[in-house]
């Protein structure tokens, strides 16, 4: 009787692990998303006029933004309404043009720029977020929650022995 129980532990064990990681992934998926799951888009940053002189000044356009993130395939789009040239890494923007960058590969780059007092902009480039990446994070959260399980209902929970009649 006590080998017919340890298949049933097991199985109970992986279940329990594998239901906790979807709840665990699950609830951080909701409350850490943050339009990640969104398609590629265009996105644009407007250097407003007289930024220039704050920057010379050490001073931050409130308007503009220290960092950006994005999905894989978002092009930005800069346009300079002000009246010099500005540089936003290999960007060059002469006054009321405007340039734009593909952002092709997920990293984090940390672009020059002539348009923020420390002469850069942090750019975080992710991948979408999909049905197979939140699956993944279920199983690397399920299978060793499942794993723990397992060993306490294996070796923690006794398995009691019918007694002979």
């Amino acid at each position: 009787m006590i080998r017919s129980a340890l298949p049933a532990r097991i199985l109970i064990g992986m279940l329990a692990g594998l239901a906790l990681g979807i709840v665990i992934s699950e609830a951080t998926y909701y409350f850490l998303r943050d339009g990640e799951t969104r398609t590629p888009q265009l996105i644009e940053l407007d250097i407003p006029a007289g930024t220039a002189e704050k920057v010379q000044r050490g001073q931050a356009d409130p308007l503009l933004p220290d960092s950006m993130t994005f999905v894989i395939g978002d092009t930005l789009v800069v346009k300079n309404h002000d009246s010099v040239n500005h540089q936003l890494g290999p960007l060059f923007i002469p006054p009321g043009s405007s340039a734009s960058l593909k952002l092709d590969s997920a990293q984090n780059y940390a672009a020059s720029c002539t348009f923020q007092p420390g002469r850069y902009l942090g750019l975080e480039v992710q991948p979408a977020l999909t049905i197979q990446t939140r699956l993944i994070g279920v199983l690397q959260a399920g299978i060793p929650l499942g794993f723990l399980f397992v060993l306490y209902g294996v070796f923690a929970i006794p398995i009691k022995k019918k007694a002979a009649a």
